[in-house]
């Protein structure tokens, strides 16, 4: 089978079988990393560059070590280190890659819209690793192969978002293909932090309520205070936060049931997420982690052509 896609721009642009096939090409991959050798030749002679304008930690070593797992050989770009900080335009920046034979660009970037913008002037696979507040595609397929994977399904799960809505790319992506895979979505954070329209626009329920969403829900998927995409103070202090929206552990001993905690990362403990609970048997964001590169070694197999090899 094959990605009806040649790019990974968004999960608006997957539809339901390219989602099922990458998650379950991910399962075999997450197989093959619980080897002893966890390395499998299966894009060896593929070139990828990874190409970020903005920071990141998690995501960047994910898509390295998928890279490196899947035997690419693989070229590390970082913009504050490069041409582009003397001026150097982005698509001349990426002409310059490309002439060096590259076969994927893994991209991310501050501005919404500029993989898109790059994937109409280059002929390389373009993989969207977050960009502005639009979408962070892996993200959502790793979010939701770790709830498939503790829960046994996605198809009729209740998922609550909770925080920083208006400005998490995280957000979007993942109530793009929860909707798409048939789950049940609720948002709730401060009235500041969630978009008017949102339950028009994309069919999802709102509240601004925890306690509410955390009794309905069966997985709580906590996002991080993007204080850096604020261009105004949205609430009062990150303390005051915490006290209406942070999740505490007193708040899961009231619900009479389990629910699973999930966090992109990274986390502001003591704000969006107590540290009882981050680290509590709730949690599974360290097997978020853990999935990321099974995952993007199957959405980079994929793009790369190879599944049709087998």
């Amino acid at each position: 089978m094959k990605l009806s896609t040649k790019h990974l721009l968004g999960i608006k642009d997957l539809n339901k079988e390219d989602i099922q096939l990458i998650l379950s090409t991910a399962g075999q991959f997450k197989e093959v990393l619980q080897r002893p050798v966890k390395k499998v030749p299966s894009l060896r002679d593929v070139t990828i560059v990874n190409l970020f304008y903005e920071n990141s930690t998690r995501t960047r070593m994910s898509f390295e070590l998928a890279e490196r797992r899947l035997s690419a050989d693989v070229l590390n770009f970082t913009a504050s280190s490069s041409s582009a900080a003397k001026g150097e335009t982005l698509l001349d920046t990426v002409n310059n890659i490309l002439s060096m034979k590259v076969d994927l660009v893994v991209m991310r970037h501050s501005a919404s819209g500029a993989p898109h913008f790059l994937a109409k002037h280059i002929p390389a696979a373009i993989v969207n690793a977050g960009d502005g507040i639009n979408e962070h595609p892996t993200q959502a397929l790793l979010d939701a192969f770790s709830m498939q994977e503790k829960t046994g399904r996605i198809e009729g799960l209740k998922v609550a978002i909770i925080g920083d809505i208006m400005h998490s790319r995280v957000a979007l992506s993942n109530m793009y293909l929860l909707k798409k895979m048939g789950a049940e979505i609720m948002v709730v954070g401060p009235p500041t932090l969630i978009p008017k329209y949102l339950e028009e626009a994309l069919g999802v329920r709102v509240t601004y309520n925890v306690q509410e969403a955390l009794q309905w829900c069966d997985v709580a998927n906590v996002l991080r205070i993007q204080l850096e995409r604020q261009n105004q103070p949205l609430f009062s202090s990150l303390r005051e936060y915490n006290l209406a929206y942070g999740i505490k552990q007193k708040m899961l001993d009231k619900l009479n049931k389990e629910i699973v905690i999930m966090h992109p990362g990274p986390i502001n403990r003591g704000v969006e997420l107590d540290s009882d609970v981050a680290d509590g048997s709730h949690s599974i964001i360290l097997n978020q982690v853990e999935n990321g590169v099974a995952v993007r070694m199957a959405a980079l197999y994929l793009l790369a052509g190879r599944s049709d090899e087998n």
